[in-house]
Order: structure tokens, then C-alpha cells, then sequence
């Protein structure tokens, strides 16, 4: 069936910011998705809030809407740009919500707009939690026995009827947001009505318990007539009990006897065709009975789903394209996949190799919840690994993962820790199973703690096996056959030189000597039956090498690897930016990453894939093999930057900034010099090697002061000191000092206004690409602070001053690329922080503001072009505002204050783009979720310091209709300057009082700044009640401010909504 003809505009809803659940796999599903439309001769309209997207970029769409995602928006966009269809199934649950919400409220009648990839009949049917079940059912199957209740007291009554541990599931979210497992009655109606507030309909479902079953995903695409193909299995390592997005995955499946496979592919088919989705692709998720085989279906999501995009990555099937091009019309026999152009879409991929993903989490930044893993999703990203063999991969991929193990080398020997280890979700189970097996534990007794199935646990004793024949055997001298065993079953150098208390380069060179070196296989799709077209590599040490490299100009881009809090989508944007510019210049470009969410591994973003670890093992392998002409580690974080050192000792190019320009940035002393030659102002700083010099030092900075571990990134337990209380507490409990762990502090500028500046020399010239005021005062991580773009209360003068001290900068440290600066302005003088002269997660916003490919000239600058050839050599001004704001997890981690400080706690970001300066802060408030209200009561709590700011604040308030709610302190204030308010308690002062208000719904927005630790304690409550009732809260004056200004805004004024591309 051809495409159709009476579609000619299509809206495609993306899906917001990235948070914990939702993450930049929909930026790959929806730039594939985009591509393919245009492709298709369709006129693509996209919203989308996350301005690091590549999806976002205006080349991918005909009309790019950088708009909050709710419905009053897409409703203007809807009026404006009169779409004949909406594809809402690549945006995640967000687009999903979206488009169930504009068919409840009339709107796809009302403008005659027709939903493709999915009907609203089948939506409803896959997320209502009681239609699913009755859909289940009809067909012959069954789901774990449940109820569907709509309040707290039907909830407790059918848990009674359940039974304890029951699995709540609230209905229309995302990774499991609102979701657990109840074990008891403790705690039990706060939580119910967690879960019933996060569910957009107030509906949960409460599920037996399979605790313990195996978990088994199969990804299904269908087309219009009703063709359907499973492009992959999965199957979880971790049983159930562990969010499918947090547990460790393995593809194709391992475990199931092919009857078991035939009856879930047989089952999936039916479910898909009785649940009614048209067209595109679905993840269906089974649990089974390891006891005796039996099979309940746990859920489907009836959309490209988080699974849908490691499926994409582990066959090379693009699911989202084909996804696409089904919602107008084609069939699946009608589209030729893409790898092998031979076959068409209608062939099932078939794996000869195995895929590993492990999730990447960060609860050291969340150091007061506990780390135990659930139904609720906590991982901000993950890893990919392909090897021959299962042992292969999971080595792969535990290097992958950038944390302190290469492999299973986090040791424990303490018998009672392990144990206990292993009963829990502990997201460092998998290095305790090798543990528990070096103790002498006994497979049956691990499965009986565990319940992870044997054939995983029985590799995993095969590889510590393995550990203990590389100590014997090569302690004297290393052996050339088990050196190649080891290397087959995963085994990295660094593991295998810790084992043998050698150099990882000992190791590296005998296996080069000796031959011992990986050969690349491509990922094809069809396990070698047809030729594939498409270079998708990945490494083993198993059979003959197909990676054919070519004579030609090359470039290799190193990626930046999981996303991780500090580190995400920007940087992959910056890299693919690469690949495109590169290649335009003709150079064939190699992309080096392990991430399976990310557009940069898509096949078709660069010429050659190579999807491996960012390790120096793995990376120099590829360079040795291809022996590129440069290659950029600028672009991927801190990931690639750190390879740096050993990438040039090992032969490589490293093209643009060189390396010791990059230590000269990061060395403190030899930074510090730098400034004092250039008459360029530094906070007062030193290092410490122990406590005792701590407290010396911080007497003679005086405080405050900023402290921080030397050997950490992110701000990763970074504080600010007010007393030598404070800093005594930070070196007992947050570091331990050393030589070789010192600690640096810095004099904290307080009151102090930052600035962002992001540029590009090319050793020559220098232009600055942008000057980010933050809207909250020193003291929040840059990538949690709110930013403005062009600088909305710095005079000219300083502006003038900020431009010629950052150009000054970049060429004297010989910056050949981009850079990034942080100063702090304070009383008219301007202090430098930091320069990094790399990409930083600011490029893609600025790139969307200013309308200029930053990343794509910095990567030509690397490569050798100068700024004048590329036509870029004066700053750009642009007549609108662009506002970042960053978007936090906090709700996922329930004991963990919503405080900002100098440790980044943001997952991602959304952007505010208007004329108006309070226009923009109120879009990009709003799309991070914060729903500003226009009237009702403002609660306020200042500190003492605070308090004389405030006054035009509340008057503000006052004059746009709000009643001020105040605590005593800050309610006499207000009275000695004439302000109206009325006092509350504070916590401690007992009932009712903030809290009390803010759970009643009276509360409609939250202003409260603290300074000591004790005003942070018992202030806590009133800041996480806030987040859970859907309060926006500021913790800054300044944050406090701007959100008046924006409240202004909206009383006065429509939100107008107007696409990129009218921008410029």
C-alpha cells in the first residue's frame, strides 16, 4: 500500500526534557521519525521543549516549535500551523498523554486533525490499567490478579483482598513514577496517594506479587495490514521486582527453550492485534513462573518505548523510521531495511552475537536515599555492549559504564555484607554475585537469595573461575593462551593487571606481541545471510575481522558514553554536529560510543560505528585499526577528555585544543599563574592535603568558602562552608583528605552574579558564541542554575569587559575549537572560576538561541579551517531571550531535599523562547513543569539577609492578586514596611502549619531561602511537599523574582507561540 496522499502536514509531539524514565532515547526515535517524514515529502511541524535535542534542530523539521508540551500550546501550534495528522507515538508517555488529552477535550474534532501510529481506542485500551486487563483476558491470557481503584481507601481495601507484597501501578506514567512495592501497612496511605497524584486520571492498579519470576520484553512492529514482526527479545537479568529500565538486559533472550520463545512471540501477535495498534511498534512485557513455565502478561506500551530503542541498537533494525513510515500507509514488505537494502522491513532480524545493557545510576549525588532499586525507575542512563558471547558483553559492558570497576573487581570479602547485599535490589548486586562465589557460595544458595536464573549466575562463576587460572598461571610470566582466553570472556587489561599487580600497558603490549587482538564484526541484522551496507562494527576476540578499513581522509569522534547527571544529551548533540560537519568537508567520519540512547549511535549518523567501551584498551584497538588523521575528544565531556593523555602516548592525533592546553585549564596552580599574568581577578584559593591544613587555610581565605574533593566532576560533593562548624562536618562525613586525595577551597563569592560564556578560536580569531547570565546568585552548579540569554541586567561595560578578558584567554591557553567560561561578578569586578576549553552542555542551547551551528564550525576549526573561511567572525545579536531551566529527579529520591547548591543535581533542561524576557522564563517554567498560577497564596520565608530584597517582591504579589502567607519572622517584616500577610506556623510549632496548607491545596506557590543547617532541616518538609503537591517553590530571591515577572506575564498577556525558523 503506497503512502498516503491526503496527509500533507504532520505534528509530531516530542517528549520534553529528559528525566528519570524518559530519557534522550526519544530524541534518536524522534529525529528518526523526522527524517523519515521529510524524506516522504511531508511538511514536518515538531514541538519540542528540550532544546539539546538534535530533533529540535530546524534543519530536521519544516517548523520547529521549542514550546512548553501541554495542551493549551499544542492547541495555538495546532490553530496556527492546521496539521492534518499527529504522530504521537515517539514522543514517550508525554506525547501519549497529550494526544489522549486533545481527543478528551474535543480538539482533534474540533480541527479535524487525525492521530496516526495509534488510535485513541488503543491507547486507552493499553494504559488503562482495567481495559488492558479485560483485553488480556478475552484473548485467552492472563495478567497477575489486580484491582483498579481511583482513591486511598479503595486502594487499602483491595490490598487486604491481594495481599501482602502487592505492586502498585499507577495508570499513564513514565519509568514507573509513582509506583511500589507494598510489604506492609507502614507508610502505607502517603504513599497510595503518591501514586494516585502522579497518575494523570487518579487511577492505580494493585498486582499480586511475582516477585522473583523472570522478566521478558519482545519488541513488536505491525503494519496496516496486519503484518507483524518481532525485531527482538530481551530478557531481564534481575527478576521481577526491579523496574525493567533499571535491571540489567540481555538480547536476544538466553534462557527461554524455543517453545517458551514461540509461545511469547505467538502471544505478543495476539496481543497487538486485540489491543488494535495500527501501525508502528510496541514493547510487550511478560513475567514466567520459573517453578513451572506459567506466563502472565505484566504490561505494553503502544509506542517506541525506552526497550524500543536498545532493540533499534542491538539488531540495527531502526524501529521509530519504520514506525513513521507506517502511520502514512506503508506496509512492511513495501520498506527495505536499511543495513542490508536486499531485505525488506518484513524480515524478523536474527542476532548471531550477544547484547548487554546495564543501567547507569547516580545515587552519590542523592547521598540520604538509600541505594535500593524498586518498581520505580532510578537510572539516568545506561550502557550497551554487543560480544559473541554473554560473558563477552557483560565484561564490555561493566568497563563501559564509567564507574570505579572495569570488570567484577569491587571486592568484598566479608561474608554477612554480601549476603545482605544479595537479599536486597542493591544496584551493586551483579559485582557481590562474583563476591558471594570467591567466598565459596554454592550456585543454589545464590539463586535461593537472588532468584537470578542459573545459566546467568553459572557464567558468572565461569568467569571467576577464570580469574583464579590467570593468577596461577600467569603470576611469573603472562601466557599467551589464557591471556586469548581471558580476552574471549570479557576480561579487560585493567581487570587482568590489577589480578597480576601489574601496568595495564604490560598487558597491552604482550597481547599486541603476541597477536592477541580484537577483530570487528558487523551488526547486520540477518546473522551473516545477506551483505550489510552499513558499517555498525563492534569488537571480538571470537572470529575474522570485517571492519575493512579505508585510505581515505578520516576523522574519529569520541562520544561521551551513558548519560550520567553532569554529562548527557549536549554532549552527544555536539558530537553528531561532528559527524555532519566532517563529513561535509569530505572526511570519512568513525563514531566511537557505548550508548545505546543516543542519536550519535544511530547507523546512518556516521560513515563507520564503531559501538565499544570508551576505555584507552578499546579506543586505541579502533585507532590502531583504522589509524585516523585526527581525532576529537573535545566534543563528548569529560568521558573522551580523560583518554586524552593516553591516546597520544599510544599514537593518536588528537586534533584542536591540544593537551596541554587542556592541563593548563584544569591544573589549579598553573591556571592560577596564568590569570595573575593576564591581571584577570581569581576568588582567593588554596589545596589542602589534610584536615589540619583545611582549617588553616580556610582561617586565612576567611569565610565563606567553597569546598570540593580535587578528583571528582559534576560538583560531586562540592559545598559551601558558612563556619568552621560547617567545614569540620564536610571533611568527617562528606571527604577523606590526603596527599593523594586533597581537597580545594576556594573563597565563596556571596551575592555574586555568574556568567556563562561559550566561544570558539580558532588560535586566531575568537568569537564569542554567547553570555549566559544566571538568574540565581553564586553558589548553584552552573548546570542547575537558570540561565539568560542575551544578558538581561549586566551593563554594557562589563559585557564589553567579559568579551575582551574571554578572548584573551583563548588565545593565550591556544584554543583551537570551543571553550567555555564561568565568572562571577561581584560589585562591578569580574573573577574568573573556571575555563574549560572543550564543548560544554551549554552549546545546543546557545546553538537554538542564536540560530548558529556552533558545534559543526568547532568541529571544522578542529580539522583546520579558520573562522574567516567559515564566515564566522563576529559575535550574533539577537533581538529575542532565550531562558534555560533545568529539570531535577528529586520526585524519584523521596528523602532528598530540593535545595540547589554548588553539587549539579539536574537530568536535563527546557528552553524559553519569546520576545519577552518574562514571556520566555514563564515557557520555560512552565516546561519544566513548574505551573506558575496567576493568583491564590504565595507562602514566603525569608532569611534574615534576604529580607530587605523582598519587599518590592511582596507588593508585587499583592498588586497581581495574592494573599502572602508568612512564617513570624518574616510576617513582622513585612508589617514594619507596611505589607499585609498572614502568619502560619513553621513545623516545629505544631498544627495546623505550612505543611498542613500545602497538603489542603491552600498554597499555590512556595518562596522560601534558607542559610543555616538547622533552617534547611526544618524548613525540608515544606520544600518536599511543595514538589510532591505540584507547587512550584523558589528557593532564591532572584529565582522569586523572575517567577512574579513571569506570573505578570501571563495575568497580562496570551502565550504566543512562534517556530524557530521565524526566529531568524
Amino acid at each position: 500500500m503506497p503512502k498516503r496522499t491526503d496527509i500533507k502536514s504532520i505534528l509530531v509531539i516530542g517528549s520534553g526534557p529528559i528525566v528519570i524514565g524518559q530519557a534522550c532515547e526519544f530524541d534518536y526515535s524522534g529525529t528518526q521519525a523526522c527524517k523519515a517524514l521529510k524524506e516522504e515529502g511531508y511538511k514536518v511541524i515538531l514541538i519540542n521543549s528540550n532544546p539539546a535535542t538534535i530533533m529540535t534542530d530546524p534543519d530536521f523539521s519544516d517548523r520547529t516549535y521549542i514550546e512548553p508540551i501541554n495542551i493549551e500550546i499544542v492547541e495555538k501550534i495546532i490553530q496556527k500551523e492546521k496539521p492534518d495528522a499527529i504522530l504521537p507515538t515517539i514522543g514517550g508517555q508525554t506525547a501519549l498523554n497529550i494526544a489522549m488529552e486533545l481527543d478528551s477535550k474535543g480538539l482533534l474534532q474540533k480541527y479535524n486533525v487525525e492521530l496516526i501510529g495509534a488510535k485513541v481506542e488503543a491507547i486507552e485500551k493499553a494504559e488503562k490499567r482495567e481495559n488492558f486487563k479485560k483485553a488480556i483476558e478475552s484473548i485467552g491470557l492472563r495478567v497477575p490478579r489486580s484491582e483498579v481503584v481511583n482513591n486511598v481507601k479503595d486502594a487499602i481495601t483491595s490490598i487486604k483482598k491481594i495481599g501482602f507484597p502487592a505492586i502498585i501501578r499507577p495508570s499513564f506514567t513514565l519509568g514507573g513514577t509513582g509506583g511500589f512495592i507494598a510489604y506492609s501497612n507502614t507508610e502505607l496511605e502517603g504513599l497510595l496517594k503518591n501514586a494516585l497524584d502522579s497518575s494523570p486520571i487518579s487511577e492505580i492498579q494493585i498486582d499480586e506479587s511475582i516477585i522473583g519470576w523472570k522478566e521478558f520484553e519482545l519488541e513488536v512492529v505491525r503494519d496496516s495490514k496486519d503484518n507483524v514482526v518481532i525485531i527482538c527479545s530481551i530478557e531481564n537479568f534481575d527478576p521481577m521486582g526491579i523496574h525493567t529500565g533499571d535491571s540489567i538486559t540481555v538480547a536476544p533472550s538466553q534462557t527461554l527453550s524455543d517453545k517458551q520463545y514461540q509461545l511469547l512471540r505467538d502471544y505478543s501477535i495476539d496481543i497487538i492485534r486485540e489491543i488494535g495498534v495500527d501501525t508502528g511498534g510496541s514493547n510487550i512485557q511478560f513475567g514466567v513462573d520459573p517453578k513451572n513455565g506459567d506466563i502472565v502478561v505484566i504490561e505494553m506500551n503502544p509506542r517506541v518505548s525506552r526497550s524500543s530503542a536498545l532493540a533499534s541498537k542491538a539488531t540495527g533494525y531502526p524501529i521509530a523510521k519504520i514506525a513513521a513510515k507506517l502511520a502514512v500507509g506503508y506496509t512492511l514488505d513495501e520498506l527495505p531495511n536499511d543495513i542490508t537494502i536486499d531485505t525488506p522491513a518484513s524480515f524478523e532480524p536474527t542476532l548471531d552475537y550477544v547484547v548487554v545493557k546495564i543501567p547507569r545510576f547516580t545515587f552519590e549525588k542523592f547521598p540520604q536515599t538509600k541505594p535500593e532499586l524498586g518498581t520505580q525507575m532510578k537510572s539516568v542512563g545506561e550502557v550497551m555492549s554487543i560480544g559473541s558471547t554473554f560473558k563477552e558483553a557483560l565484561g564490555k559492558a561493566m568497563r563501559s559504564l564509567e564507574i570505579d570497576n572495569s570488570g567484577f573487581d569491587l571486592y568484598e570479602d566479608d561474608k554477612d555484607k554480601i549476603i545482605k547485599i544479595l537479599k536486597s535490589n542493591n544496584p551493586k548486586k551483579l559485582w557481590y554475585l562474583a563476591n558471594a562465589l570467591r567466598a565459596g557460595m554454592s550456585i543454589d544458595d545464590i539463586y535461593k537469595l537472588t532468584k537470578i536464573d542459573k545459566w546467568f549466575l553459572n557464567n558468572i562463576k565461569e568467569i571467576i573461575d577464570l580469574e583464579f587460572l590467570i593468577k596461577k598461571k600467569c603470576k611469573k610470566s603472562l601466557d599467551e593462551e589464557v591471556m586469548q582466553t581471558a580476552k574471549k570472556n570479557g576480561f579487560s587489561d585493567s581487570v587482568i593487571s590489577d589480578l597480576l599487580n601489574k601496568k595495564e600497558e604490560e598487558i597491552r603490549d604482550f597481547r599486541i606481541a603476541n597477536g592477541i587482538v580484537p577483530s570487528y564484526k558487523m551488526v547486520d541484522t540477518c546473522a551473516a545471510e545477506f551483505e550489510a551496507h552499513t558499517p555498525y562494527l563492534y569488537s571480538t576476540y571470537q572470529s575474522e575481522d570485517e571492519s575493512k578499513p579505508t585510505n581515505k581522509k578520516k576523522i574519529a569522534i569520541l562520544g561521551g558514553g551513558p548519560n550520567r547527571i553532569g554529562q548527557g544529551i549536549e554532549f552527544d548533540y555536539c558530537c553528531v554536529h561532528a559527524s555532519f560537519a566532517l563529513k561535509d568537508d569530505g572526511y570519512q567520519t568513525l563514531m566511537i560510543n557505548c550508548n545505546p540512547e543516543t542519536v550519535s549511535t544511530d547507523y546512518d549518523i556516521s560513515d563507520k560505528l564503531y559501538f565499544e567501551p570508551l576505555t584507552a584498551e578499546d579506543t586505541i584497538s579502533i585507532i590502531n585499526k583504522e589509524k585516523p588523521d585526527g581525532t576529537i575528544v573535545h566534543l563528548g565531556g569529560q568521558t573522551p577528555l580523560k583518554l586524552a593523555l593516553d591516546l597520544e602516548k599510544a599514537g593518536a592525533n588528537i586534533i584542536g585544543t591540544s593537551a596541554d592546553s587542556i592541563d593548563l585549564a584544569e591544573d589549579r596552580e598553573r591556571f592560577k599563574i596564568l590569570m595573575q599574568e593576564l591581571g584577570i581577578l581569581q576568588p582567593e584559593s588554596g589545596i589542602a592535603n589534610s584536615s589540619d591544613e583545611a582549617l588553616k587555610l580556610s582561617t586565612i581565605i576567611g569565610y565563606p568558602i567553597i569546598v570540593r574533593p580535587s578528583y571528582v566532576l559534576g560538583g560531586r560533593a562540592m559545598e559551601v562552608a558558612y563556619s568552621e562548624n560547617d567545614l569540620i562536618k564536610y571533611l568527617n562525613e562528606a571527604v577523606s583528605v590526603s596527599n593523594k586525595r586533597p581537597v580545594l577551597i576556594d573563597k565563596f563569592l556571596n551575592d555574586a552574579k555568574e556568567v556563562d560564556v561559550d566561544a570558539i578560536s580558532d588560535g586566531e580569531n575568537v568569537v564569542i558564541c554567547g553570555i549566559l547570565e544566571h538568574i540565581e546568585e553564586a553558589g548553584v552548579h552552573s548546570g542547575d542554575s537558570t540561565m539568560v540569554l542575551p544578558p538581561y541586567s549586566l551593563n554594557q561595560n562589563l559585557i564589553n569587559e567579559i568579551i575582551e578578558k574571554s578572548k584573551t584567554i583563548a588565545l593565550r591557553l591556544k584554543v583551537k575549537g570551543l571553550m567555555n567560561i564561568q565568572y562571577a561578578v561581584k560589585e562591578n569586578s569580574i573573577y574568573i572560576i573556571e575555563v574549560n576549553p572543550r564543548a560544554s552542555r551549554t552549546v545546543p542551547f546557545i546553538s537554538k538561541a542564536i540560530g548558529v551551528p556552533i558545534a559543526k564550525i568547532a568541529s571544522k576549526v578542529m580539522a583546520g579551517k579558520k573562522l574567516t573561511e567559515l564566515n564566522f567572525t563576529k559575535e550574533t545579536v539577537i533581538k529575542h531571550f532565550a531562558v534555560k531551566e533545568s529539570v531535577f529527579p528529586f520526585i524519584k529520591f523521596p528523602d532528598v531535599d530540593t535545595l540547589l547548591g554548588p553539587e549539579m543535581k539536574s537530568t536535563g533542561e527546557v528552553m524559553g523562547l519569546d520576545d519577552d524576557l518574562a514571556g520566555a522564563f514563564a515557557k520555560a517554567q512552565i516546561a519544566a513543569g513548574n505551573n506558575l498560577p496567576i493568583e491564590g497564596n504565595a507562602f514566603v520565608s525569608i532569611k534574615d539577609e534576604d529580607k530587605p530584597k523582598i519587599i518590592d517582591l511582596c507588593r508585587k504579589l499583592i498588586q497581581l492578586d495574592f494573599n502572602i502567607i508568612a512564617t513570624r519572622g518574616t510576617h513582622d517584616f513585612l508589617t514594619k514596611n507596611s505589607i499585609n500577610s498572614k502568619v502560619v506556623k513553621k513545623v516545629k510549632e505544631g498544627h495546623p502549619n505550612i505543611v498542613d496548607l500545602i497538603k489542603d491545596n491552600e498554597i499555590d506557590i512556595v518562596m522560601n531561602t534558607t542559610l543555616t543547617k538547622m533552617e534547611v532541616t526544618e524548613s525540608f518538609s515544606i520544600r518536599r511537599t511543595a514538589l510532591t503537591r505540584q507547587v512550584p517553590y523558589f528557593t532564591t530571591v532572584a529565582g522569586a523574582f523572575a517567577a512574579v515577572e513571569a506570573i505578570e506575564y501571563l495575568k497580562n498577556d496570551s502565550i504566543r507561540v512562534k517556530p524557530l525558523q521565524e526566529y531568524f
